[in-house]
């Protein structure tokens, strides 16, 4: 990769333009923090140019100069119609700068509040892979069990699992246990229906071979259907995954104590329009690292497949 390829991007202009922007008078009656800008994005350019002169990928690069570049005029954008034009409204649509203040100041409790909403995510999560995989394999291997259970697997799956809150709340102890519930509900039936779909198009030549080695049931299914199916499981859980977070932000915002949904559910009934910002920006980050590690590790136990 040539060097002008790897430090001559549009992205940095992108990162030049945003400085500019903040030499714009203020107009907003609200206090900006356009220091805390400034840092962020001086902070974001530096890990730019490191990564930059690491990556040797020209896709991976490309890549991350794609984001970087989208950060920058997002937050340009957002600087002209908040603090420098006063566009929109400075109560409802603070600046970037305040933002970016708020979240330094609440750092702690947003680690907290992400501590816990990403623990109940993976227990209910990981509870509902662990039912679901050996659940679905066994049924789908049956092609009796596996005809009736895929109809029956579209009937509960159509109802959406916050409905059950209500009944969560009654039976069960805990607010927690019930949003892990919930978080169950919403990812058995995705990851149960990729593994019987997986299941029942594995290669019959595959399962004809493992026949005429004379393969016994349990590594038949283990050893032989499992990985096949690998693809249309992980399927099922990106699937599980996406709406679990949803479901997760939704069951805080009805009587948690704690959460990212709590966090910005609290606040919105403040009008503290700054911290709910915050905590959506907060919450999105957070899904998009959790579904980046997750197809991670997918490309690393499908690697085989290459």
């Amino acid at each position: 990769m040539t060097w002008q390829k790897r430090w001559l991007r549009l992205t940095h202009v992108f990162f030049v333009i945003l400085l500019l922007v903040q030499l714009l008078p203020d107009r907003s009656a609200k206090e900006t923090a356009q220091g805390a800008l400034i840092i962020f994005a001086i902070a974001v350019e530096v890990l730019t140019l490191l990564a930059s002169a690491f990556i040797k990928r020209q896709e991976s690069l490309a890549l991350l100069l794609d984001i970087v570049g989208f950060i920058y005029v997002l937050l340009t954008v957002w600087s002209l119609a908040t603090a420098k034009f006063n566009i929109l409204n400075d109560v409802l649509f603070p600046a970037p700068g305040r933002v970016l203040a708020q979240f330094a100041e609440d750092r702690e409790k947003i680690l907290v509040n992400i501590a816990s909403s990403l623990g109940i995510t993976i227990e209910g999560f990981l509870l509902a892979a662990v039912v679901a995989v050996p659940l679905g394999l066994f049924l789908g291997w049956n092609a009796r069990l596996g005809g009736a259970a895929t109809y029956i697997s579209k009937f509960f799956s159509s109802i959406p699992p916050i409905v059950y809150i209500p009944y969560g709340i009654a039976l069960l102890p805990t607010f927690r246990s019930v949003s892990v519930f919930v978080i169950f509900l919403a990812t058995f039936w995705p990851v149960f229906a990729g593994t019987m779909s997986g299941v029942l198009n594995v290669d019959r030549r595959i399962v004809d071979s493992a026949k005429v080695l004379n393969v016994s049931k349990p590594e038949m299914l283990f050893s032989v259907i499992l990985p096949a199916s690998l693809a249309q499981i992980f399927l099922g859980c990106n699937q599980g995954l996406s709406v679990s977070f949803i479901l997760l932000t939704s069951a805080e915002m009805i009587g948690a104590r704690d959460g990212m949904g709590y966090y910005v559910k609290y606040y919105s009934d403040f009008g503290d329009y700054t911290r709910t910002i915050t905590g959506l920006l907060v919450i999105g980050i957070v899904v998009i690292a959790v579904t980046f590690l997750f197809n991670k590790l997918q490309q690393y136990l499908l690697r085989w497949k290459r």
